[in-house]
């Protein structure tokens, strides 16, 4: 056989069972290599611009209020994820429709503050971690909760109670250069017109410098990573046609209707 048939033959087999080929000269394979299929980004509006916010990562920290009557220690906050797919977006002054979810009889409303950053790392100190957050948002993290219960009574993972579609409802982000940080201020949820959950941001166990510092212990935290973080007491259920309403001082509320 010739050594140009035998070429031939050899690049007709690679070929054939599906073997990669080289990239094109100059090119790395990540940039010579198309994705199957398109996979839409995850982006919040960032307010009083034409900007959107691209989200990377949701994190939630829990138990970061202490709970009337039960005295809390200053243990380390604990964290848990999102996927991007559960943010969503509703825009300043309207009302968004969240879908009551599938296999579950108990579906909780939790307000939260939630922090956007606009650079990361890891082991930031408490100093510096401001200097990180790119901005604020109210946002809810809707919760499965009879999942979430029985799942933690069997020592099994939870996310199924906490990590699905639409469950991190979100609105506008702000820039913290224009509006601040949030060190203090009220926070507030209300069902149908009554008010159901009422605390102040300086009563979170841990502040946002903190919670940022400690997640980066953890984690490499980097630009479009979002914390939500953490919710007062009286967390509770909520049917189809309720209308919950969450307010922060200085932000726009938020506004759900379960369908």
């Amino acid at each position: 056989m010739t050594q140009s048939r035998r070429t031939f033959i050899s690049a007709s087999a690679a070929a054939t069972v599906g073997l990669a080929t080289a990239p094109a000269a100059g090119q790395t394979p990540a940039q010579s290599a198309r994705p199957v299929f398109d996979v839409p980004p995850t982006h919040v509006a960032v307010a009083g611009s034409g900007d959107v916010f691209p989200v990377r990562r949701i994190y939630c920290v829990g138990r970061n209020f202490a709970e009337a009557g039960v005295a809390t220690g200053r243990e380390p906050p604990f964290f848990f994820q999102k996927p991007t797919d559960a943010i969503q977006y509703v825009p300043a002054g309207s009302v968004g429709e969240n879908p009551y979810p599938s296999l579950t009889k108990n579906y909780h409303y939790e307000v939260e503050l939630v922090c956007a950053l606009g650079s990361g790392g890891t082991n930031i100190s408490v100093a510096n971690a401001l200097r990180h957050v790119f901005g604020y948002a109210v946002g809810l993290d809707m919760t499965r909760r009879d999942l979430q219960r029985t799942l933690g009574d069997e020592k099994k993972p939870w996310e199924v109670g906490k990590s699905f579609d639409r469950s991190a409802p979100i609105g506008p982000i702000h820039r913290s250069d224009i509006i601040g940080h949030f060190p203090n201020g009220a926070i507030s949820l209300s069902v149908n017109g009554a008010l159901k959950q009422e605390a102040r941001l300086e009563q979170m166990i841990w502040s946002v410098a903190q919670l940022v510092s400690k997640l980066s212990e953890a984690f490499e935290l980097k630009a479009g990573d979002l914390i939500y973080c953490g919710t007062p007491d009286n967390v509770g259920p909520v049917v189809k046609g309720d209308r919950i309403v969450c307010r922060i001082d200085r932000l726009p509320d938020l506004s759900v209707r379960i369908v």
